[in-house]
């Protein structure tokens, strides 16, 4: 199975986005402090989910980035697709060359596994993982441990601001 970090990571800085959203626009330093992902890295998968319109960044003082739509609305397939990355269980990356060149004999069968998984992750939202009491015990833990706590509301508030 492969996923590589450019996925995971623009996943779980658009979940940590998804998780601050009540606060206004959040700075990617937060979100790499929070997060422990630099801030390069930050830069350039957020210049692919804004040309992708999964975010929109505010300038100015106390800018940063927002959700471009309600989080129900951003599929986690969404944001993977968005770094151009793939959910792949084949060895061949899909091209099929897999068996000196040629299609392998379970080819096929890896295939269908990356497409569920896709299918699967289309079917989660960020929603639905801001409102994952789990998902809401690790973000308050990081908050308090980076000291940006101050600037959060309540957990329930979160998750009406998400849900929207």
């Amino acid at each position: 199975m492969r996923l590589t970090t450019k996925g995971r990571y623009a996943v779980t800085a658009m979940l940590d986005l998804a998780l601050h959203a009540q606060q206004g626009p959040v700075s990617l330093a937060e979100i790499s402090e929070r997060q422990g992902i630099s801030l390069s890295y930050l830069e350039q998968l957020f210049a692919k989910l804004r040309r992708r319109e999964l975010v929109c960044s505010v300038r100015g003082p106390g800018g940063g980035y927002q959700l471009s739509r309600n989080g129900r609305d951003i599929q986690v397939a969404q944001v993977i697709d968005a770094v151009n990355e793939s959910v792949d269980a084949t060895r061949c990356q899909g091209r099929g060359d897999c068996h000196a060149g040629a299609t392998c004999l379970t080819h096929h069968l890896w295939c269908d596994l990356s497409e569920q998984i896709h299918d699967f992750l289309n079917g989660i939202s960020l929603a639905d993982l801001v409102a994952r009491h789990d998902v809401q015990a690790v973000a308050h833990r990081q908050d308090e441990h980076t000291g940006l706590s101050g600037k959060k509301t309540s957990l329930g508030a979160i998750e009406a601001s998400i849900i929207e």
